[in-house]
């Protein structure tokens, strides 16, 4: 913890440089996925919405 600390303290002096890490992905494309979820689910009915909601708790609980 004391490491990280000092590390910001570093960055922020500017005596270390703030290395940003590249993930590889498009940064549109990342914000576009994020949307998609909650989109999906508008267009879904509340029944289906309950549908794969009962799966997924079965699937995590192993309740078959």
């Amino acid at each position: 913890m004391i490491g990280n600390a000092v590390k910001i303290m570093r960055i922020a002096t500017g005596e270390e440089a703030d290395d940003v890490i590249d993930d590889g992905k498009d940064p549109a494309a990342k914000a576009l996925g994020a949307k998609g979820g909650k989109k999906r689910a508008e267009n879904m009915t509340p029944e289906r919405r309950a549908e794969i909601a009962r799966k997924a708790a079965e699937s995590r609980w192993g309740k078959k």
